[in-house]
């Protein structure tokens, strides 16, 4: 009877040793707080604790995958706030007559944003609303670019 006893605390006692150490370690710690900021879309301070993070332990596997994951989103994030001028700067052009020049810049822009889209490379963990957001901005430049041309 003693003897299943330390068989069923053992487990235990390994799964508290381990909380200990990730909660204490100053590696994890850090990817614990890169990891709010990437739940919070904070992608950049994400992406620089995690990298701190990771330069303190290389194999701290969270942190890598923190870097990795902010990385990514910190391309959608750009890409998004790039569509957003674009766009801003094509309903300029379009509220006069649009000349051949005009038209010319804009399929530019479009052909721009449309290529940039297509370097894009979400994973599983990436923010769905931020993927679906570029994808928008992409069908929109699509679209622009189908009708110029």
């Amino acid at each position: 009877m003693k003897n299943n006893t330390g068989f069923i605390f053992l487990p235990f006692i390994f799964i508290v040793a381990m909380v200990v150490y990730f909660v204490t370690h100053p590696s994890y710690e850090q990817s614990l707080e890169a990891k709010y900021y990437y739940e919070t879309h904070n992608y950049i301070k994400a992406y620089k604790l995690a990298k701190e993070a990771f330069e303190k332990d290389s194999y701290n596997k969270m942190a890598a995958t923190l870097m990795a994951q902010s990385k990514i989103a910190m391309k959608y994030q750009k890409y998004n706030m790039q569509a957003q001028t674009y766009l801003k700067e094509i309903q300029q052009l379009n509220t006069t007559s649009l000349d051949e020049q005009k038209k010319a810049k804009i399929r530019m822009m479009c052909s721009i944003m449309v290529d940039s889209y297509k370097k894009l490379a979400s994973s599983v963990v990436t923010d769905t609303e931020l993927v679906e957001q570029s994808r928008q901005y992409y069908q929109e430049f699509g679209r622009l670019l189908n009708a110029l041309n």
